[in-house]
């Protein structure tokens, strides 16, 4: 029988099944010492497998991850990190904590970083390129590297949004110096907060070994927070959301039952005490649950997506590109409309939670603009696509039904 109090969402725990639920629940009540660490041993171990890499360290974020790379790199005291807008907080924070100056690219058609203003934007004091796949479509990575090598500039790769994606039959996070993956709440795996740095260069693995070994573990009751999220989520918020379940949402993150994504230190450009911590062992068994399903993941975004560009196609929807070589695999499907703002409100009001994914150049739109460098008209695109943009859900536990709701209001929304 369907919930009319559940909502069709983007977020809130996509991936979560029952099994997830039952492991989280089930870790919430067993004992394990901090100094045991077989399961984050084992998650590093099957990614870089998978990954093809030499060596992966698993933290509790990708910004803990980021972290890492960078403090291994060991780079001068205000070098400039080239960074894409239209992104979020969590990718330009580490950069600035980092003591490296965040400059701010801006991105092509399809929400990934432009060659050719990457090429505008280079100075003597650039050394870094960080490329990130937005929404799971593969960045042009045969350029990027190639303007990387001519300028004598690394290259990191952020993988937070593109777990499994290809370009020209090669994975996304093996093409530069280094790379760092999210395991967060709405991420194409989740332990709720988690993630993962991975390098082919043995001097910066050695390095990122030693940074993980210094910061240690969060709390357990960080740990515990991130643990009854999926359970809470599933049983008790999801299916009253309409009703009484978004209320419940706000009131558990406010007597810190549960987490936020994103800290309000960090719209501040602060630091929170969790970051940078190790991924706790209780996390890594849910991360490699999920890891276990990532291809049925994966796959179930691509026909969702196929479903999207086909009834979408020739309207007043702006559709992403689908370039040749590369293989998407769509964390969310992000379509530009002149009315978005207002459809978003409307499809709520539905039950129908559409995503705003980015919503300003530096996403969330609370966040201090300041703080993070960002200089209003240095990335037109970013800031024109930012008031246009629609996500629609592509996660497993969006079937076609739900689907061809959302088709079916975006079509008679005006």
């Amino acid at each position: 029988m369907v919930n009319p109090f559940r909502p069709i969402s983007i977020s809130l725990s996509p991936n979560v099944q029952s099994d997830d639920v039952k492991l989280a629940f089930s870790l919430l009540f067993q004992r394990v010492r901090p100094s045991e660490n077989s399961e984050g041993l084992t998650l590093q171990t099957e990614f870089a497998k998978y990954l093809g890499a030499k060596h992966a360290y698993a933290f509790n974020s990708g910004r803990s991850a980021l972290m890492a790379i960078l403090a291994a790199m060991e780079l001068e005291n205000g070098s400039e990190v080239l960074l894409q807008a239209f992104t979020c907080n969590a990718a330009v924070n580490p950069i600035r904590w980092a003591g490296l100056e965040p400059v701010f690219v801006d991105c092509d058609q399809n929400y990934n970083l432009s060659a050719e203003d990457l090429k505008k934007k280079i100075t003597e004091k650039s050394r870094v390129v960080m490329v990130q796949h937005t929404f799971g479509l593969p960045a042009d990575m045969d350029e990027i590297v190639e303007i990387c090598r001519r300028n004598n500039l690394i290259l990191i790769e952020d993988c937070a949004h593109s777990l499994g994606a290809e370009y020209c039959g090669r994975k996304v996070g093996t093409f530069g110096q280094a790379a760092f993956f999210s395991f967060g709440r709405d991420k194409m795996i989740s332990c709720v907060y988690g993630g993962i740095a991975v390098t082919n260069d043995e001097r910066l693995g050695q390095k990122i070994a030693a940074y993980q070994e210094k910061i240690g573990y969060p709390t357990k009751d960080w740990t515990r927070q991130q643990l009854w999220h999926p359970v809470l989520m599933d049983k008790i918020i999801l299916p009253s959301y309409s009703i009484l379940g978004k209320h419940l949402l706000v009131l558990f993150q406010w007597f810190h039952v549960l987490s936020k994504a994103i800290h309000w230190k960090e719209k501040r450009g602060l630091a929170p005490d969790y970051f940078p911590k190790r991924l706790p062992d209780k996390l890594a068994v849910l991360a490699l649950n999920q890891f276990k399903k990532l291809e049925k993941f994966n796959e179930h975004r691509r026909k969702i997506a196929e479903l999207y560009y086909n009834k979408l196609k020739g309207g007043d929807c702006i559709l992403p590109a689908r370039p040749s070589g590369r293989k998407a695999v769509y964390l969310r499907f992000a379509i530009r409309r002149d009315c978005a703002a207002k459809m978003i409100k409307k499809a709520w009001r539905k039950n129908l939670l559409l995503g705003d994914w980015y919503r300003t150049p530096v996403d969330p739109f609370d966040t201090l603009p300041e703080t993070m460098g960002y200089k209003k008209g240095s990335c037109p695109n970013a800031e024109a696509f930012a008031g246009k943009i629609i996500n629609l859900p592509t996660h497993i536990n969006i079937g076609e039904s739900e689907a061809r709701k959302i088709l079916t209001f975006i079509k008679q929304c005006k």
